[in-house]
């Protein structure tokens, strides 16, 4: 006699198969039309609002439009897949006595087959919901897109050669203030742009200029420089030569300009030659003179780019 002789006798029951008539697979809404309809309509509110925080990231518009288009189209989105969840999907309890699973080959098949409409059943019966859904989820998509796009900026064009410094352009602060002869003493220095660039934010970038007062005489900082520095007053582009860094900080003592940033120095006496630190270039220096009122002007542009090498640059 074998262990399987001692064994219970086994009755192999097949696992019963749920059809769309069964109480369980039903809506728990009462009325499922009307919840439908108003799951459609809030998934048509997300995607006009999606749509619109796309539309108010393109145009710029103001940070509150931006956070409010963006959380209430995401947060209606959520809601109406939960709301479909809750009250449009079989709610069960489904309940299974418990017996021995030793189906045959054909009935696993049929238990998988009817698993896999049972997924999908739902979906079918939904195609309104679920293609709005897909529209809104998509819409989101490529909305979140922008920012990627946007953040690389436009095409730079030749404005990594040039800034908006002319020849008479005057010097002034950040507040617009004309710089004058007198607006500095002897190691006083300030950040300057030409005047109607001043909150202009590209310009605030390539255009910023640090000047500094070394002396009270006139200054050559190197030959073929003659005259650029009228009075002591010595411009240089404030753009590190290393990695664009604003080079703010001016040792008085040493007459050194400091990148805060890798501590490249640059001597404001011989043409702001890097003293230290990692910088590869002299800071470019920009002509100054003086108007018939007494203000400080450019008497010419730079004459090389500004700011940190680059692949097509062509001056050093």
């Amino acid at each position: 006699m074998t262990d399987a002789d001692h064994e219970p006798s086994r009755t192999r029951v097949p696992m019963p198969i749920a059809t769309l008539n069964d109480p369980h697979m039903g809506d728990m809404a009462k009325n499922p039309g009307r919840v439908e309809a108003l799951i459609a309509l809030i998934f048509v509110v997300a995607i006009v609002l999606l749509a619109g925080f796309g539309a108010a990231y393109w145009q710029d518009w103001s940070p509150w439009i931006l956070g409010a288009t963006m959380g209430a189209g995401l947060f209606l989105l959520g809601f109406g897949l939960t709301a479909w969840g809750k009250y449009l999907m079989p709610q069960g309890p489904f309940v299974e006595e418990r017996h021995v699973l030793a189906g045959t080959s054909e009935e696993r098949e049929s238990l998988a087959a009817a698993l896999v409409e049972r997924s999908v059943v739902v979906v079918k019966r939904r195609k309104m919901l679920g293609g709005l859904f897909a529209m809104g989820s998509g819409i989101f998509g490529i909305v979140a897109i922008f920012p990627l796009l946007r953040s690389m900026g436009p095409v730079p064009g030749n404005t990594l050669e040039v800034t908006d410094w002319k020849k008479g352009s005057i010097l002034v602060d950040s507040n617009g203030r004309a710089v004058h002869r007198d607006t500095l003493v002897p190691g006083g220095t300030m950040t300057v742009f030409p005047r109607g660039f001043q909150n202009n934010i590209q310009a605030q970038s390539q255009d910023q200029t640090i000047l500094v007062r070394v002396t009270g005489g006139d200054l050559t900082t190197k030959k073929g420089r003659e005259g650029w520095a009228p009075e002591g007053y010595v411009a240089y582009s404030k753009m590190c030569t290393h990695l664009g860094c604003p080079v703010g900080l001016y040792e008085q003592q040493l007459e050194l300009l400091v990148c805060p940033c890798h501590q490249s120095m640059f001597n404001v006496r011989n043409g702001a030659q890097p003293q230290f630190g990692p910088a590869p270039r002299p800071l470019p220096q920009l002509p100054l003179g003086f108007n018939s009122e007494g203000y400080l002007i450019a008497t010419a542009p730079y004459d090389q780019a500004v700011g940190p090498g680059f692949t097509e640059r062509t001056t050093t």
